[in-house]
C-alpha cells in the first residue's frame, strides 16, 4: 500500500508531499547523549532529496551537463529520536525562485506520530560541463508541478 494513503490520517501533511521515505532507526545511529546523532538526521534528508530528484527526472549521475547541486541548507531538531523507532522522511519543493528551487525535508517519529525534524535546502541548478549555474530546466518544473499538483509556489 502507498505510504501517503496508509499513514496520512496520522500525518495528513505528507499526502501532499512529492516523496515519503521510511528508514528505521539503528542502535548505531545513536550517540553518547543517548539519541539520535545529529548528522544522522541530515542523512535521511540527503536519501530522500536523491528519491525525489529521481522522481522528477533529474539525473543524480552527473552525466547531463545540468543537474542539482546543494547550495544552502539549514537543521531545526525539534525533539529528539531514540532506539528503537522507524521514520518518514519527506521531501517537497516548497519554494520557487528565479535561479533555484527551495525544498523541504521533514522527519516524523512513528513512534511519538510527531514531527521531530525539518530541514530546508536550496538547490541549484549547475552546469557540470561549464562549471557554473546555469537555469531552472523548464523540465524540472514540469516535472515538480506533476509530482506536486496541489502545491502552490
Amino acid at each position: 500500500m502507498d505510504i501517503k494513503a496508509s499513514l496520512g490520517s496520522i500525518y495528513p501533511e505528507i499526502k501532499s508531499a512529492g516523496v515519503v521515505e521510511e528508514y528505521l532507526i539503528h542502535w548505531g545511529d545513536m550517540d553518547a547523549a543517548q539519541h539520535v546523532n545529529n548528522l544522522i538526521y541530515l542523512r535521511w534528508c540527503e536519501s530522500a532529496r536523491i528519491s525525489y530528484f529521481k522522481a522528477i527526472g533529474i539525473d543524480t549521475s552527473f552525466a547531463d551537463s545540468i543537474g542539482p547541486i546543494l547550495g544552502w541548507m539549514d537543521a531545526k531538531y525539534i525533539r529528539p529520536l531514540t532506539f528503537p523507532d522507524q521514520v518518514l522522511v519527506t521531501t517537497s519543493t516548497v519554494e520557487i525562485k528565479p535561479d533555484r528551487l527551495v525544498l523541504e525535508g521533514r522527519v516524523y517519529s512513528q513512534t511519538m506520530a510527531k514531527l521531530s525534524f525539518i530541514s530546508k535546502q536550496e538547490i541549484i541548478p549547475y552546469d557540470y560541463k561549464s562549471l557554473r549555474k546555469a537555469e531552472i530546466p523548464t523540465q524540472w518544473l514540469i516535472n515538480i508541478k506533476s509530482l506536486q499538483p496541489e502545491s502552490e509556489f
